[in-house]
C-alpha cells in the first residue's frame, strides 16, 4: 500500500536532501576519547549559521540527528534545551523537513551495557516516544537507528565502540538487540503519530568473489549484510540461509521467533554507500586464508546494489548517504555518474524517491577516537561545503554545490521519471 505521506513518483516530487554527520560516542575508555561530532565541529554553538547553508542547494529534506546522550542525562530526565531551539528553526524558519535520526551510534552513560542491556530496546522506544510527543507536529520521516550494520560491527565485533565485544556471537549480540530495539522504537512513534514516516536507513554493499569457488562464501557475507533488515521484517526464521550460522554463535531459537511475530513493513527503505567502501571481494591471500579487498572504486555497481535492495524487500528507496572521498573532479564524476543510475533504475519501475549527499560539510574521521593528534588533523572533505580557515568564512562553497543545485532545480533531466506500471504506484 502506498504510504500517503511519501514522495511522490512525479520528478518535482523527489526528496533531495543533505546531512550533518551526527555521530555520538560519548563513552572515553584508556586509549580512546569521545567522538562527537556536533562538538568536534562546533556544531552545538553554529547551528544556524550551519543549518542555513541548506538554503544554497534547493534542497527539500536534511538528515539530522539528536544526541541521546545530551536530551536524556539521566534515565527519564529530558533536557530539551538546546532542541527546542534547532529543530523550529530547521522546520518553520527554513522550511526544510528533517529526515530525524533518532539513534546514529552511541547510547547514554548511564546506560550500562550499552547495546546489549537488557534495558536497551525499552529505553530507547521511550526516549522516541519523547520525542515525538515534543516534536512530532515538527515531524514526519524518522530513522528508529542508523546502519544496524555499522553499529554491529564497531560495537559487537571489533570491540571500538560500547560495549566493546569481539567476534561473532558479539556481534550478533548487539544485532539482536538493535532488532529489537528499532521494532520497540517504531512501535512507541506509531502510537504516537501514526502517519509517521520510518526511514529505515542500511549501509548498503555488495559482496564479490575473486575465486569463482568463493561464490558460496560471498552470497553468505551478502546475506549478513542483510541480518538486520531481514530481522526486522520477519525473515528469519527456520529456512532462512543464515540459521546455521546464528545458531552457532549462540543466537536462541525463541530469539528469533520473538523477533519474527511483529514483523515490520518497510516504509522507506534508506541506502547508504560510498563507492569507495561499499563493495568488497573475497580472494584467498598467498599465505591461504581467505581476504577481503575494497574494488569497484568507481561505484560500478551502484545501480545493481539498489536493484538487489529493492527486489529483496519490494521497499520504495531513498540513498540516505553518498559522496566520494577525493578531489572536487573525482566528487562531481561520482555526483553525475551516481544520478544517472538513478534516473535508469526509476526509468525500469525501479521506485528510488530521494537522493542525499552526505555530509553537507567537513566532518571528522572516526580514528580520531582512537588517536592523541589535534582534531584538525582528522578532518575529512566530502562535503559540499568545507571548512575555512580561522579568521575567515566559517565554510567555503565547493564547485559541487553549483552542480548539485543544478540537478536538485531540473529534477526531469537529472533523475527522470519513474516508470509506475511495473510496480503499480509504489506498491509495496
Amino acid at each position: 500500500m502506498h504510504h500517503t505521506s511519501l514522495p511522490g513518483p512525479e520528478p518535482t516530487d523527489f526528496l533531495w536532501a543533505s546531512g550533518i554527520e551526527n555521530t555520538f560516542i560519548a563513552h572515553a575508555r584508556p586509549g580512546m576519547r569521545t567522538l562527537d561530532e556536533y562538538e568536534l565541529m562546533g556544531h552545538y554553538t553554529h547551528w544556524r549559521e550551519d543549518l542555513a547553508l541548506t538554503q544554497q542547494l534547493g534542497v527539500q529534506a536534511l538528515r539530522w540527528g539528536i544526541p541521546w546522550y545530551r536530551v536524556e542525562p539521566r534515565p527519564g530526565v529530558f533536557d530539551w534545551s538546546w532542541t527546542d531551539q534547532v529543530l523550529p528553526y530547521i522546520v518553520q524558519e527554513l522550511g526544510i523537513t528533517p529526515i530525524l535520526d533518532l539513534m546514529h551510534y552511541g547510547t547514554p552513560l548511564w546506560l550500562e551495557g550499552s547495546f546489549i542491556s537488557p534495558e536497551y530496546p525499552r529505553r530507547v522506544a521511550a526516549y522516541a516516544r519523547a520525542v515525538a510527543e515534543r516534536y512530532g507536529s515538527l515531524l514526519r520521516f524518522y530513522t528508529p537507528l542508523n546502519e544496524p550494520l555499522v553499529n554491529g560491527l564497531f560495537c559487537g565485533q571489533r570491540g571500538l565502540w560500547p560495549p566493546y565485544l569481539r567476534g561473532d556471537s558479539g556481534y550478533l549480540r548487539v544485532m539482536l538487540n538493535l532488532a529489537r530495539g528499532i521494532l520497540r522504537t517504531v512501535e512507541a512513534l506509531r502510537e504516537v503519530d501514526s502517519r509517521a514516516v520510518m526511514v529505515h536507513v542500511e549501509a548498503a554493499g555488495l559482496s564479490r568473489f575473486a575465486d569463482p569457488d568463493l561464490a558460496p562464501l560471498a552470497a553468505e557475507e551478502q546475506l549478513r549484510r542483510f541480518l538486520c533488515l531481514d530481522l526486522i521484517t520477519g525473515r528469519v526464521t527456520r529456512d532462512h540461509p543464515l540459521l546455521a550460522w546464528l545458531l552457532r554463535n549462540g543466537v536462541a531459537p525463541s530469539e528469533l521467533r520473538d523477533l519474527a511475530r511483529t514483523p515490520l513493513s518497510l516504509d522507506l527503505l534508506g541506502l547508504n554507500f560510498y563507492p569507495q567502501w561499499a563493495t568488497l571481494e573475497l580472494s584467498i591471500h598467498r599465505t591461504g586464508r581467505l581476504a577481503l579487498r575494497k574494488v569497484e572504486k568507481d561505484g560500478a555497481g551502484f545501480a545493481e546494489l539498489i536493484e538487489l535492495y529493492y527486489d529483496r524487500y519490494r521497499a520504495p528507496v531513498m540513498i540516505t548517504e553518498t559522496s566520494a572521498v577525493g578531489n572536487h573532479r573525482l566528487r562531481e564524476r561520482w555526483l553525475i555518474a551516481s544520478l544517472a543510475g538513478i534516473k535508469g533504475l526509476r526509468a525500469r519501475g525501479v521506485p528510488v524517491l530521494g537522493y542525499t549527499w552526505f555530509p553537507l560539510f567537513t566532518m571528522v574521521d572516526w580514528r580520531y577516537r582512537t588517536s592523541k593528534a589535534p582534531v584538525e588533523q582528522f578532518y575529512v572533505d566530502l562535503g559540499l561545503f568545507t571548512l575555512g580557515a580561522a579568521g575567515g568564512p566559517r565554510w567555503l562553497p565547493t564547485p559541487l554545490v553549483k552542480s548539485f543545485r543544478q540537478a536538485v532545480a531540473d529534477p526531469l533531466a537529472a533523475i527522470g521519471a519513474l516508470d509506475t506500471a511495473p510496480h503499480g504506484n509504489l506498491v509495496r
